[in-house]
């Protein structure tokens, strides 16, 4: 399990760029006060505080398969209803919520289908379901990056994890399609642009050490002499940066009613 790690290591990877992401998620499924509403795939939290921040704590759900990441956001947002559970199996009635959101992980469930289908049960009819995924191969500027650096390395080894061409849903359109497919209506797309911020270099490569994520999970099967040699060749592909620096994300995303 990639996402297995305690939520700190997940916070300096991609969580960098996750309350960004959220608030643009949050704004394209056009939520509004008074609702209540189901985070599906919550991770350590990055758009429960969002939406807890806009419904209140006590109107808000999470659901994550990963226990140290609900731990955590159990401590960091105390009002909140988070369990562990599968998107495929949530532990919630029918017409529950008025909306239901899922943040960079419909890629990852184990049935995409059957996850998006137990989102819209749980949404009341009119409600909303929405959801990210990040552009793997072309704007998720950070793992496009380092993906690029590991094949250029050791191409044989990457190719059944390289997430540029592993990963579902990552097209223009292809989220969108999935929505349609779930018998949800006008269903909307778009892109959404996050920016994270690094100390330096160092900053950036230490979490894929830890690891989090299939980009971590390569980093430390590589023994000590190639993984330098692939961080090397990540910090040049980043044009050597010797300070702070920033890197800009996008991903795509789709709305549609239930």
């Amino acid at each position: 399990m990639t996402f297995d790690v305690a939520a700190e290591a997940y916070d300096r990877f991609v969580g960098r760029y996750g309350e960004g992401l959220a608030r643009g998620l949050v704004a394209a499924a056009g939520l509004q006060a008074g609702g209540r509403a189901l985070d599906v795939g919550s991770g350590p939290g990055a758009l429960t505080r969002v939406l807890a921040d806009r419904l209140g704590p006590e109107n808000v759900s999470a659901v994550d398969p990963s226990e140290p990441f609900v731990a955590a956001l159990r401590e960091r947002l105390p009002g909140v209803d988070a369990r562990v559970g599968s998107a495929e199996a949530l532990p919630f009635a029918d017409d529950e919520f008025d909306a239901a959101l899922s943040q960079l992980a419909v890629n990852f469930m184990a049935d995409p289908e059957a996850g998006v289908a137990e989102m819209r049960r749980v949404v009341r009819p009119g409600g909303a379901v929405a959801a990210c995924v990040w552009d793997y191969p072309g704007e998720m500027t950070l793992l496009r990056t380092f993906w690029e650096a590991a094949a250029a390395l050791e191409p044989d080894l990457v190719t059944r994890r390289d997430e540029r061409t592993v990963m579902p849903f990552d097209e223009e359109g292809e989220l969108a399609d999935l929505w349609r497919r779930a018998g949800l209506a006008d269903v909307e797309e778009g892109e959404l642009l996050a920016v994270a911020s690094y100390e330096g270099f160092d900053d950036l490569w230490a979490p894929l050490e830890l690891p989090v994520g299939p980009s971590g999970s390569y980093a430390v099967s590589l023994d000590p002499g190639r993984r330098e040699a692939l961080r090397a060749e990540l910090r040049r592909r980043l044009g050597a940066p010797e300070g702070p620096f920033e890197l800009s994300a996008r991903a795509w995303y789709a709305v549609g009613t239930a």
